[in-house]
């Protein structure tokens, strides 16, 4: 296992960790530890990073885990792959449905569910507040985080954990200890360096077009060009492109923990409260966490332990005031022809009629639990409530000043809710001084809620009336347009909309586990759960999981007097794991449902004046007979420590193999389906884990510590439902035997400078989808050689996900100084920068109403080499700066120096003074200090689950911080 302490990574032998349990008196843990891979780390390093979510603090420091971080708003999802994506990612339903269990002293938290999506015409945010739930986690109340990857220790979390898990367990009392602790830091988030541009430049931009496509270098009428650029002396737009100082700005960020613990071996507790402020440094956005936590035993005799933990937390979110975001929340796109001014007044007086309304972000959450443990000889029986509960609220007003005359409110309330009840017993046998049995059984239930109320309105009476009024009534009881409605001086002409949902999901679990060790030598393990789900059809309701692990300790065995090697242990684990839908409406078969309305949100159809349900046309066809989704696992490792314990190596193997999982196929359109949703999708993702950690010098004055963690992940598409081949879903193609993250594109060769360039075959030119190419037209690969340029013609290239991640760590001690560095990098991963793409294709993006048009107040930054892309015709019908051409497939491969942290423990210093503290250690950091890239958009880091760059990721900020923490 892998153990972290103040200065540096390290392996502690098993042997040495496990000193309160004879090895020859084998216990559960030490079978467990032998048969598994899991890697464990303390957090006394991982505190002093200032992030703000869980996600933040394990990226690049478990190999096989993958973080993304798709902008550095705070607050904002970021998503965790643990081995690979385990299904093609083709929404953010699958990025949900991917994400691995995190547990937090044994309760297995819930996160938001998806199918809040459903009434949205995007998927850039889910309604609400759509905070990550995990910035809840303050990493000053947890003392370890342990990953676990392999069905030898993720088998017992059943289907919640098919995706891995990972645990984190709080600082809890030992009864033996009294102290109180302080942890605190306060930083500064510095803004970016930008180039600003303005409509000048944006002119000399489009104008190199305009002189080689039209006639004399001139526009007319067929070129639509735009009125904000077409007058050079307008100051507006081509005056000083000022605006950044609104927009970004250094940031605040700090944070404070205090912990109290005290008791005795019969009764104990420890006690926190603590505020995390992290502001982002663009767009004045932010995160305030204010957060509590409690945990108590107690031991009313010998026999019987009661445990307790209650963990609470407010989260305060400013969200971003992207146009793009706004715009999709409120289902309606005001005139887009005259774009953000650059010039800083103009902007100032955007921001101002923004300010006349608010956005409110609020989450409330609480997670805890109640346990009995009881121990009578050898037998130990426990019982548990667990529960996990957060809720969010939005509260939305926009002024009509900001929506040309239209005011908008809406409310958002949503809850997400689990409920665990856990019993477990145990019984250690052992005779003959080397044979060792664990016998387990349990059982479990888990009850998930998920519930939303959501309304909106327009056209309020006027800016000070700041609510949703939910007596709207813009149609009488016959069907006629009310005629108030219709009066300006009347009745206020609000139009009200409103959802509400609510989805929910119970899993019933048994099972069953032996463990056997011989004379610490061999070591065997075998699971039997059996898991009945809701989700799942009557007729397929339970699914029943076997898994079997085995060690063999070489060391022990043939290796004794060897003193090379301290510990060599090889082991395997193969097991199935059963993974449960995620809705509920897969149990239901063929079904009906409420239809899709003209603003493109589920609205309730009627039937003179009665409320009737339709078949899911929007949704798709479901039908009888769907079976468990389930992944089949196979994992070979090893652990080495070599060299007195200084070398430690834990290498593993593993394959994936993830099956009948559903697909939505574009079927059944005559009969008004979108697609229909059957099972038989099958993946594999294959790869390496390795974990090296060495002490390199051990002095006692100075010692140096490294430590280095690599993934190397392949997927591969397996089978298609109804034995298909191949398929095109949206943008993506899904082909039998090909990765599945890869991009679908046309390969670009160039540009036809001449019409006489073109190919012509039969006396026909090349033609892209029945029309001709021309000169200024890109030469796009004809695969197939049939002289048409179309979808068969597009190829899979470059990879989504990385081939190769991971990181590497370094801690240096010199006396009671203490250096840190931690390097982070993904190599093998391809990025499409759409934002490149868009700016080129300005022909199809100005004016036009829809989402792709918007533009922020960003489009006045310049980003990127504009000198490496051709200047094709933009008026051509083809759309020659399409992004589904590798034009734009750009290396996604950095190496980020993550954080450099120094700092002095004053603890020698003040033993010498005879001064009762245990310790003080102050310190400082540099944050996101420098990355090495091949990329030219912002950051390799802030693209989307799909690879693609829109453009949209606020920076991830370089951060200054000084911190302290004390123990009393």
């Amino acid at each position: 296992m892998i153990f972290q302490d103040t200065t540096k990574i390290k392996f502690v032998p098993l042997k040495d960790s496990l000193r309160k349990d004879s090895l020859k008196q084998i216990s559960q843990k030490t079978v467990y530890n032998k048969l598994s891979g899991g890697v464990q780390k303390d957090t006394k390093d991982l505190s002093l990073f200032p992030a703000i979510s869980l996600q933040q603090n394990l990226k690049g420091n478990f190999a096989g885990l993958y973080v993304q971080e798709p902008s550095g708003e705070p607050g904002t999802i970021q998503n965790m792959f643990l081995r690979g994506a385990p299904m093609p990612l083709l929404s953010k339903k699958d990025v949900y449905a991917s994400q691995p269990l995190v547990v937090l002293d044994g309760v297995p938290l819930i996160g938001e569910h998806p199918f809040a999506f459903d009434i949205q015409q995007y998927d850039f945010n889910r309604i609400g507040p759509a905070t990550n739930l995990l910035t809840g986690i303050d990493m000053n109340n947890i003392a370890s985080i342990e990953v676990l990857s392999d069905l030898a220790s993720t088998a017992v979390y059943g289907p919640r954990g098919v995706n891995g898990v990972i645990l984190l367990k709080t600082k809890a009392p030992d009864g033996v200890s009294r102290s109180i602790s302080f942890n605190s830091y306060i930083g500064m988030a510095q803004k970016p360096v930008v180039n600003t541009i303005n409509g000048k430049y944006e002119n000399e931009f489009r104008q190199r077009f305009y002189d080689i496509y039209t006639t004399n270098g001139r526009y007319s009428d067929d070129e639509a060009y735009p009125v904000y650029l077409s007058d050079s002396l307008n100051n507006v737009y081509s005056g000083k492109s000022n605006w950044t100082d609104l927009y970004y700005k250094n940031a605040l960020v700090y944070g404070i923990n205090l912990g109290l613990t005290g008791g005795s071996d019969r009764a104990n507790f420890r006690f926190s409260l603590g505020n995390t402020k992290s502001s982002g440094v663009a767009d004045d956005t932010g995160l305030d966490r204010y957060s509590a936590m409690f945990n108590i035993n107690m031991k009313p005799v010998k026999w019987l332990l009661f445990s307790a933990m209650i963990n609470g937390n407010r989260l305060n979110r400013d969200r971003n005031r992207t146009l793009r975001d706004r715009f999709a929340q409120i289902n309606y796109f005001p005139d887009l022809s005259a774009p953000l001014a650059p010039n800083k007044d103009y902007y100032a007086s955007y921001l101002n009629s923004y300010s006349k309304g608010f956005d409110d972000n609020k989450t409330n959450s609480i997670q805890g639990f109640a346990k009995l443990v009881a121990t009578l000889g050898k037998f130990n029986i426990s019982s548990s409530f667990n529960v996990d509960y957060n809720e969010g609220y939005r509260d939305i007003f926009y002024a009509r000043t900001l929506l040309q005359g239209n005011s908008y409110a809406s409310n958002y309330y949503g809850f997400n809710q689990r409920l665990m009840m856990e019993n477990k017993a145990t019984y250690d046998l052992k005779f003959r001084e080397v044979h060792d049995f664990h016998f387990e059984l349990g059982q479990s239930m888990i009850w998930d809620i998920y519930k939303y109320n959501y309304a909106y309105a327009y056209k309020g009476a006027n800016d000070y009336i700041k609510i949703n009024l939910l007596d709207s009534k813009p149609k009488l009881d016959n069907g006629a347009d009310n005629p108030n409605y219709l009066v300006p001086t009347a009745f206020p002409r609000e139009l009200t909309y409103r959802f509400l949902d609510k989805t929910a999901d119970n899993l019933l679990s048994f099972y069953g586990k032996v463990n056997y060790s011989y004379n610490d030598k061999y070591f065997l393990s075998g699971i039997l759960r059996a898991d009945g789900s809701s989700n799942a059809q009557p007729t397929k309701r339970w699914f029943y999981s076997p898994t079997v692990s085995a060690a063999w300790n070489i060391k022990n065995e043939l290796l004794k007097d060897e003193k090379f090697i301290d510990d060599l242990v090889l082991r395997a684990s193969a097991g199935r794991l059963g993974r449960a839908f995620t809705f509920d409406n897969y149990a239901q078969g063929p079904q009906y449902s409420a239809s899709v309305g003209y603003t493109g949100n589920l609205t309730v159809p009627g039937y003179n004046a009665i409320g009737v349900l339709t078949r899911p046309y929007s949704f798709g066809w479901v039908g009888y007979g769907v079976p468990w989704s389930y992944s089949d696992q196979l994992n070979i490792g090893a652990d080495v420590a070599m060299l007195k314990n200084r070398l430690h190596v834990a290498l593993d193997f593993y394959t994936k193999a993830e099956k009948n999982q559903l697909l939505g196929i574009p079927s059944y359109a005559e009969y008004g389906y979108k697609q229909s949703i059957e099972s038989g999708l099958n993946m594999s993702n294959t790869g390496v884990d390795l974990t090296i950690s060495a002490l390199v010098i051990a002095k006692s004055k100075f010692s140096w510590n490294s430590s280095l963690n690599l993934n190397h992940n392949s997927n591969k598409l397996t089978a298609l439902p109804r034995g298909l081949n191949e398929i095109i879903i949206g943008n993506r193609f899904l082909k039998v035997g090909e990765p599945v993250d890869q991009y679908w594109l046309l390969e670009n060769e160039g540009i036809y400078t001449a019409n006489s360039q073109v190919p012509v075959v039969n006396g026909q030119p090349l033609k892209y989808n029945g029309t001709p190419l021309k000169a200024g037209d890109p030469k796009w690969k004809d695969q197939n050689g049939d002289n048409i340029i179309d979808e068969k013609d597009k190829v899979l290239k470059g990879h989504s996900l990385p081939v190769l991640a991971g990181g590497f760590d370094n801690a240096f001690r010199y006396g009671s100084w203490t250096l840190n560095t931690n390097l982070y990098f993904n190599l093998g991963r391809k990025i499409i920068n759409e934002e490149m793409a868009n700016r080129f294709d300005f022909v199809n993006h100005e004016g036009s109403t829809d989402v792709a048009s918007v533009k922020e107040i960003t489009f006045w930054e310049k980003r990127g080499d504009y000198s490496k892309y051709p200047l094709y015709n933009p008026w051509s019908t083809i759309i020659p700066y399409r992004t589904d051409q590798d034009l734009f497939l750009e290396n996604g491969s950095f190496l980020k120096l993550r954080s450099v942290s120094l700092g002095y423990d004053f603890g020698n210093f003040l033993k010498r003074k005879n001064i009762k503290v245990n310790k003080i250690y102050v310190y400082g950091s540099v944050n996101n200090v420098f990355v090495i890239t091949k990329y030219t958009g912002q950051d390799p880091e802030l693209v989307g689950y799909d690879g693609i760059d829109t453009g949209y990721g606020q920076p991830i900020p370089r951060t200054y911080t000084l911190g302290v923490k004390m123990e009393l």
